[in-house]
């Protein structure tokens, strides 16, 4: 049964923290759409914010579309309300990537669980600082995994050899950048420098790009690339990261809407247990290279996305668009 009216109100607020989200170069290329006579939410990806040169298949598109569907599902339970999700229910409208029937909520365990992460949507930020080189404790990796599984996802954590590669493969795809300067077009449309960077919506603002790499060999992509920014300093990272591979079974838009939903599980889980977290899909952004950063030793599962995971900084909060912008009701 749908049950009660949902204000307007409710509807924002949910969509408010399902856009809290990350997605590449925090582009949020999402909008949503109320049917209020039918209770329900449509998730659609904004082809507007696509990044052709670095995302060519939409992959990465799709992965934040995911982590802002299952922050809607934890915001859901958190209102009391069951959110029942639909990935890609009109096959004739590829951009239409699910749809969220809002009933009311049944009392059982799944949604407690979500409702245990809530807190986590506004804690979460993406660092990009050093991490201190201090072990995370095994029962905290084994729950960072089972979230990933509740999702149809892996999250593995590779061992000195694979994780050698790992880097190896983030090296050959920064010095691509190098050599082929077109490559970060998509990157200079979506940072923002200077006077941009403090009434940005959007973007990657310079105050989150962190520190420079002055030494170390944590994955951390360098968003200034050869422009100046004021007062950003040169720092040590750590010597030997902890890393964490996130994979699905399968490729394809699906997998992909289920590994955003993972990414995001993983994200809250990690906040919780007091981790900071960044992201890499710098490597993967190759197909040729996404293909090598598989476990080497069975070479199964897709590759998804790298997490860097330590204690440290969380990092600052990145702007978001206003809700009247990501929103419409009919």
């Amino acid at each position: 049964m749908n049950g009660r009216t949902l204000e307007p109100e409710t509807v924002s607020t949910l969509v408010a923290e399902a856009a809290a989200a990350p997605s590449m170069h925090n582009a949020q290329p999402w909008h949503f759409r109320y049917l209020s006579g039918e209770r329900v939410l449509l998730l659609r990806a904004d082809h507007e914010r696509a990044m052709p040169r670095s995302d060519p298949d939409n992959r990465a598109l799709h992965i934040g579309c995911g982590a802002a569907l299952f922050n809607l599902r934890v915001a859901a339970a958190h209102a009391g309300i069951a959110p029942r999700t639909t990935l890609l229910p009109e096959p004739t409208d590829p951009l239409l990537l699910a749809a969220v029937q809002l009933t009311d909520l049944l009392d059982d365990a799944g949604s407690g669980e979500l409702v245990r992460l809530h807190p986590a949507i506004r804690q979460r930020h993406t660092s990009r600082y050093p991490f201190a080189e201090k072990e995370v404790p095994g029962q905290v990796r084994a729950a960072l995994q089972d979230a990933a599984a509740r999702e149809g996802a892996a999250l593995d954590f590779p061992g000195p050899w694979h994780a050698e590669t790992v880097l190896d493969l983030v090296r050959d795809a920064e010095s691509r950048d190098v050599v082929d300067p077109d490559v970060n077009e998509d990157l200079v449309r979506w940072t923002r420098l200077g006077a941009e960077a403090d009434t940005a919506v959007d973007g990657v603002p310079e105050y989150a790009f962190g520190p420079r790499r002055r030494d170390g060999r944590a994955p951390v992509r360098d968003f200034s690339g050869r422009r100046p920014v004021a007062d950003r300093g040169t720092t040590t990272f750590e010597y030997t990261p902890l890393l964490a591979l996130l994979s699905t079974p399968e490729d394809g838009p699906a997998a992909w809407l289920r590994a955003g939903q993972a990414l995001e599980r993983v994200l809250l889980e990690a906040t919780l247990a007091d981790l900071a977290t960044s992201l890499t899909s710098h490597a993967l952004e190759d197909r040729t290279l996404r293909l090598l950063a598989r476990d080497p030793g069975s070479d199964t599962g897709q590759v998804q996305m790298v997490l860097r995971l330590g204690y440290g900084p969380r990092g600052p909060a990145t702007p978001r668009r206003a809700v009247r912008d990501v929103l419409d009701f009919a």
